[in-house]
């Protein structure tokens, strides 16, 4: 008799079973292949960590914007009130569904169709402004050492957005080998960068007061939706949780990894800024590789510039990942197109979805980089607000169901910390309708764009009939 150990359970197979002396080898080796093509946490955690941050790379903007004393604050309080009841929902209820589609399906099962169709009609807008950002930021890092590459923008930019599809073509383990690798060249800079500003302080760093006395309410909503930008996508990491080892375990984990990462590395950036003296208004223009030359010359600002490429090539992968798994499930409910969910014969992934937005980027990255950031935000605010409505949902219509996970909150509780971050979006987006010369204009674009949401729901029941009726 023949066992096969898997956790605490034993599976028991007799003579007459499938799984005899003779077949025995070939099944391990399937079961052996699928678990391999799963992620593990060191890898998850890798690609949480470029799926939300990337390193501080695009923080850059934030000291002109507010000056220190208000960024420090800013870095300090938004995570508390932005991040913090995001991952504890997505915690919950990816312990609860832990499936392929992640919030598309929690928020299908809590409040219908047609508000899944919602959060994922918005997902996928506000991702293709995101994704749309680090092609931008990629040039903007190589022109430290090219600065001809400026004039090449568009065929650089194309050249990474098909390289990084075509990673994602070939399945989620090369991107988290990858993102492994990426997370590593992009947080080795900024720590050679810190030890060599511990060295030139003698090990003292001056750290300003966190305070916004010195900001103005329109100078705070602009760095707060830099810093917004720079603290989402916990839960587009959720939507390929079906091809992660042990997802429960591995999504609390590799959060844990993230999060401390994220906020360190930002802080660490911003006091190395402070403490340089440089000029925000020439960090904002050309980027932490200006720092680094500052402070150490031409190798470190080399170094800092390798890392903000790999950080933008990384960040493009991870999210693509998250991205491209939406489409299939919303075919699956017939919302799109049936050829969307088409998997590779080999790889398994899901490559028409992936190609189609590499083509939808490839048209967006004649964007700026500041409209595209306020873009995202808007949509990605509008999203996340319906997963909050879906863990207080779920926690009257599936009381009972087991949650390996769980805030340790009634529902009364939940609404109280849904408030936090709804109360910041609200913050930033008055601040963006009070800002004429910078933001109004693509906030407003953003709030048109949310409501297209409601036309393609009419046109798309309205293709479904017709079907149904010919």
């Amino acid at each position: 008799m023949w066992r096969i150990k898997e956790g605490s359970r034993k599976t028991h197979c007799s003579r007459k079973a499938i799984c005899t002396r003779k077949t025995f080898p070939a099944t391990f080796t399937a079961m052996s292949l699928a678990v391999k093509r799963k992620l593990k946490p060191v890898q998850l955690a890798a690609v949480i960590f470029l799926t939300v941050s990337g390193g501080p790379y695009g923080l850059e903007p934030l000291l002109e914007q507010t000056g220190a004393h208000a960024a420090l604050l800013l870095l300090l309080l938004t995570p508390l009130a932005w991040d913090v009841p995001t991952i504890f929902t997505i915690l919950e209820l990816n312990s609860m569904m832990p499936v392929t589609g992640g919030y598309y399906q929690w928020v299908k099962r809590a409040l219908g169709l047609r508000w899944a169709f919602y959060e994922g009609w918005w997902t996928w807008l506000y991702t293709f402004a995101d994704l749309a950002i680090y092609p931008v930021l990629f040039v903007q890092y190589l022109s430290f050492f090219f600065p001809e590459a400026e004039a090449y923008k568009i065929p650089v930019c194309l050249l990474m957005i098909w390289v990084s599809g075509a990673i994602n073509i070939f399945g989620i383990v090369p991107v988290g080998k990858t993102s492994v690798v990426l997370s590593v060249l992009v947080l080795i800079p900024f720590l050679v960068l810190f030890g060599w500003s511990l060295v030139q302080h003698n090990g003292h760093l001056i750290v300003p007061a966190p305070s916004f006395r010195q900001s103005n309410f329109s100078m705070v909503s602009l760095g707060l939706y830099t810093v917004m930008w720079n603290f989402i996508g916990w839960d587009n990491v959720t939507t390929y949780a079906e091809e992660v080892a042990k997802p429960v375990r591995s999504y609390l984990v590799s959060m844990l990894m993230a999060f401390v990462a994220v906020i360190s590395i930002y802080l660490i950036a911003i006091l190395i800024s402070v403490n340089a003296g440089i000029n925000p208004a020439v960090l904002s223009e050309e980027g932490f590789p200006s720092l680094g030359q500052l402070m150490g010359g031409r190798w470190l600002g080399s170094i800092i510039a390798l890392g903000g490429m790999a950080s933008a090539l990384g960040l493009y992968s991870a999210v693509l990942l998250s991205v491209s798994r939406i489409p299939k499930v919303m075919s699956d409910d017939d919302l799109l197109p049936s050829k969307l969910q088409a998997l590779h014969p080999r790889y398994k992934s899901p490559y028409v979805s992936i190609l189609c937005c590499s083509v939808v980027v490839s048209f967006m990255v004649l964007w700026t980089f500041g409209e595209l950031i306020i873009i995202d935000i808007t949509l990605y605010g509008a999203a996340l607000c319906l997963e909050y409505v879906t863990l207080i949902r779920l926690r009257k219509t599936a009381a009972t169901e087991h949650r390996p996970f769980r805030i340790p909150l009634n529902r009364f509780g939940l609404t109280l910390m849904a408030l936090l971050p709804f109360g910041v979006y609200v913050l930033a987006l008055t601040g963006a309708f009070l800002n004429m010369d910078k933001a109004l204009k693509p906030a407003l674009f953003a709030l048109v764009i949310l409501c297209s949401a409601e036309i393609v729901w009419q046109v798309v029941q309205w293709w479904n009939n017709r079907k149904l009726a010919l």
